[in-house]
């Protein structure tokens, strides 16, 4: 399986790239970012692209791959709604439908949120841009389209946030991990399950296109 993976310097993203250069069923991976990951290994490519609304330079890159993990995203503290929504919604949509033409058997994997509003019509913002997202995304005519919607995720393996204090917080809260995974299995998994849970599905396919927390905890 040949894998194109978006975001991967997150923290979403450093897992998913862990568990495919550990799968043996994962052949290769292209990592598409403005910085590279730091990391080498026979499996990894990395091309470097700051403009992810205009693909037409690394096109010819971006054909014969079999999934792509889109874990690219952004927080919307102290955004207007017309600027999250260029970066959540405008970038991923025009990833997607790029990838779609060059792509049509490839699964693509859309990294959202638990509460994501799929009406697009409640109170949240975020949660308005994350459901037209997925919806949209939902009516291209890829092999599969999956949309994940983790809530807490706990860090494992040295994976780390970009974010100063979120990392803070989970370095405090590390020694409740097994404890915190324990009490709210439906609201909280790692990074290790998400990245694996990933994968899995696009072996063998999911008779679900939105995978809540739960979900990817018993995939």
């Amino acid at each position: 399986m040949n894998v194109l993976l978006f975001g991967a310097t997150g923290m979403v993203g450093q897992s998913v790239l862990r568990e495919c250069l550990l799968d043996p069923q994962v052949q290769s991976v292209l990592t598409v970012g403005r910085n590279t990951t730091g990391q080498k290994h026979p499996k990894l490519h990395e091309q470097v692209h700051a403009n992810l609304l205009d693909l037409s330079d690394i096109e010819h890159k971006l054909s014969g791959f079999d999934a792509c993990f889109f874990c690219l995203g952004v927080s919307s503290a102290g955004m207007t709604e017309d600027r999250y929504r260029a970066i959540t919604y405008d970038i991923t949509m025009h990833v997607a439908e790029t990838l779609v033409r060059l792509n049509p058997n490839m699964s693509f994997f859309y990294v959202t949120g638990m509460g994501t509003d799929s009406t697009e019509k409640g109170r949240s913002m975020w949660a308005r841009v994350k459901g037209k997202t997925e919806n949209d995304l939902l009516k291209l005519p890829f092999k599969a389209a999956y949309m994940f919607r983790p809530g807490g995720i706990l860090p494992l393996h040295g994976v780390k946030s970009k974010t100063k204090l979120y990392q803070s917080i989970y370095t405090i809260t590390k020694p409740l991990y097994p404890m915190l995974e324990k009490w709210f299995p439906n609201s909280i998994t790692t990074s290790e399950k998400i990245g694996r849970a990933m994968i899995k599905i696009a072996k063998q396919g999911y008779p679900k296109s939105i995978i809540e927390g739960r979900d990817i905890n018993l995939i």
